[in-house]
């Protein structure tokens, strides 16, 4: 049989050296020596040297035997890591005597393959075949982390263990409070915890983690502090990062800096993503000096630590020392660049946003899904539908528009650009409806004021078999409250919490504080305060003056701003409000002295400003505007239409300047 040279070129062995090798594997006065084959091809397969293992079983093969099921087991993990899973589960299917060690070894074969249905399917098919181990459990539970995460299957599998005496295995127990874990079945997973006989530092990992990923941020932290009071097991560097995490989405900064001195204390290895953990706490938290000076401190920075000092100084509105640490990024990736996009979208700058969208594209990286869900609710700020519609088709053409935050944005943005039409083609074509596309739908027609069409689209998800979340029913309300229908905002207001188990929220309660105040029963809405479980905000309070500023009551209003001042003083809209109230009542001197309020305190009204599309791209403006070099031509041309309307019998208000609270 002929040696390959590969193989004689990476051992460096003389040309007979393997073949004399082979030849002692198989003695001729013996049978195949299927210990030595087996070592040998596990060799090849850690070595990555899959023709020489190739050829070993080319050589079983002439040898005319079956593989037993120590060399079988070997066949099967070189061959799943050559990515040949037919051949290995042929192989397995060629044992005569199958026993549970080529069968973990199949499992585990499927397993790294992520094909966990097949795993499951292997695992029913052989179950009561061959005895399954606390390895083949162990295995089992790894392919099931990957696949749908059921309580149903969870329990079945802890059912098995019980029934098989596997409960006291340490590994088995770690798997099943993983996986109850990723099953968000913490309880479950919290109960096999407190009854394991014998733990481990993963056992404590596993739950640990397992309520940080799961958003069980204050149970995470008692548990570490369990773990650090009872000496059994020191925490490690896995422990300390899902707590840094719990820490850092809490806002718990004292925990957090106990945690920093106990990794110091402990020598605990402060390696990225411990840094990286710690970066994120204390920008998240504020502490921006904190976070900078540890940034300044490592010598080796990934794109991760970048992007958590930047979401740090984008949460707390620097957006500036964002962008400065953001400029020292060589080579940005798609999700820095996103990070960024969002983060001068929640800071309002939105003018910025589209010039580093046109700088991510030059610096070549195209728009992804996160990328669109970002830019489509910055065109309403520029009423720019026709960037909207170029957006819609990028999303097409490169299939992302089936994605559901692509098409809810879609569908937002249209409805808030007036493009009714297009929100609900958009709502049309989606396959898959969630929650949040419905939602999308409902409250595209609650803003335009179509009631009907709200509802009618309410009662067909329902029908659909979905049921409602707050933000739905927040969308019914502000329908019911343009179209001054209170007995049907009042009927679903009731219905949240006695059909569908939602606690109205202060949203709620401000929304059918507007009802009432629209529909012109400000006693109605005055009581519906007074008789609220939980104290009103000003989202209430605001509702209410709205109402009060339509109906022109000015005692009213005058108890509402009293409260509306104390909650937020430098909102300047309940001052211009209570200001408009006076002057529409002919108090005159009254509205001078609440704007000159308004003044001493250090306020001023922000100019409205508008846009309008031209040949020459997107051009802003503001009220009695003459920054235009066609300045004359515009105003000639505004008396003249002002002229046209007074001929028409218009009347123009000139002085009053009413600025509606929307809820």
């Amino acid at each position: 049989m002929r040696i390959a040279n590969p193989l004689l070129n990476k051992f460096q062995w003389p040309q007979t050296k393997l073949q004399e090798s082979l030849r002692a594997l198989q003695p001729p006065s013996s049978g195949l020596n299927y210990g030595a084959y087996g070592h040998l091809i596990q060799h090849f397969t850690n070595h990555n040297l899959p023709r020489q293992a190739k050829q070993l079983h080319a050589r079983i093969v002439l040898s005319s035997v079956t593989a037993d099921n120590f060399l079988a087991s070997k066949l099967i993990s070189f061959y799943s890591k050559i990515n040949r899973l037919p051949q290995a589960h042929h192989l397995f299917d060629r044992i005569p005597m199958k026993n549970t060690f080529s069968f973990n070894a199949l499992l585990i074969a499927y397993s790294q393959h992520d094909m966990f249905a097949d795993t499951w399917r292997l695992f029913l098919s052989f179950g009561n075949v061959i005895r399954p181990d606390n390895f083949t459990i162990t295995c089992l539970l790894k392919a099931l982390w990957g696949s749908v995460c059921e309580k149903r299957l969870a329990e079945e599998v802890h059912c098995y263990v019980l029934r098989c005496g596997f409960n006291e295995d340490i590994f088995v127990s770690n798997g099943l409070i993983t996986y109850y874990s990723k099953c968000e079945e913490f309880g479950l997973a919290r109960k096999v915890f407190d009854k394991m006989v014998e733990r481990d530092i993963v056992s404590w990992n596993s739950m640990i983690s397992g309520y940080s990923q799961g958003g069980l941020y204050e149970e995470c932290k008692a548990l570490y502090r369990e773990m650090v009071d009872s000496l059994e097991f020191r925490p490690n560097g896995v422990t300390v990062l899902s707590v840094l995490q719990a820490c850092g989405q809490s806002n718990d900064l004292i925990l957090g800096m106990e945690v920093h001195r106990f990794i110091v204390e402990n020598s605990i290895e402060m390696d990225v993503s411990i840094c990286n953990s710690l970066i994120a706490l204390y920008a998240k938290c504020g502490s921006l000096d904190y976070a900078t000076e540890l940034f300044e401190g490592m010598s080796n920075k990934d794109e991760v630590t970048y992007g958590s000092l930047i979401y740090g100084c984008m949460f707390h509105g620097f957006t500036d020392k964002a962008m400065e640490f953001f400029r020292k990024l060589e080579h940005p990736g798609l999700s820095t660049w996103n990070s960024m996009i969002s983060g001068l979208f929640q800071n309002k700058q939105y003018d910025r946003i589209l010039d580093l969208v046109w700088e991510m594209q030059v610096s070549g990286f195209r728009p992804n899904t996160v990328t669109l869900s970002s830019i489509l609710p910055t065109l309403t700020y520029f009423s720019n539908l026709k960037g909207g519609k170029e957006i819609h088709a990028y999303a097409v053409r490169n299939n992302y528009d089936r994605n559901i935050y692509v098409a809810t944005a879609l569908i937002d943005t249209y409805a808030k650009l007036g493009f009714l039409r297009g929100a609900q083609r958009v709502f049309n074509q989606s396959k898959c409806r969630s929650l949040i596309i419905w939602t999308a739908i409902i409250a595209a027609y609650a803003a335009h004021g179509d009631v009907n069409a709200a509802l009618g689209y309410f009662y067909a998800m329902l029908n659909n078999g979905i049921e409602p979340d707050p933000v739905t029913f927040t969308a019914l309300l502000s329908a019911c409250a343009h179209s001054g229908m209170v007995d049907e905002a009042q009927k679903i207001f009731d219905a949240m919490l006695k059909e569908y188990d939602i606690p109205p929220s202060v949203e709620h309660f401000a929304c059918m504080v507007g009802v009432l105040s629209r529909a012109g029963r400000l006693s109605e809405a005055t009581e519906f305060i007074s008789k609220m479980p939980i104290e009103p905000s000003a989202k209430v309070w605001g509702a209410l003056l709205h109402g009060a500023s339509v109906c022109g009551d000015v005692e009213l209003g005058k108890l509402i701003c009293n409260h509306l001042f104390e909650m937020e003083p430098e909102n300047t809209g309940n001052y211009i409000i209570m200001a408009n109230l006076y002057s529409k009542a002919g108090r005159w001197k009254e509205a001078d002295m609440m704007r000159e309020k308004m003044r001493n305190v250090g306020l001023k009204k922000i100019s409205g400003s508008s846009w309008i599309e031209t040949s020459g791209g997107l051009q802003s403006f503001i009220a009695k505007d003459r920054s235009s070099e066609r300045t004359e031509e515009i105003y000639d041309l505004l008396e003249g239409l002002l002229g046209l309307m007074k001929e028409e019998g218009y009347t123009l208000h000139d002085k009053f300047d009413e600025e509606s609270v929307c809820v």
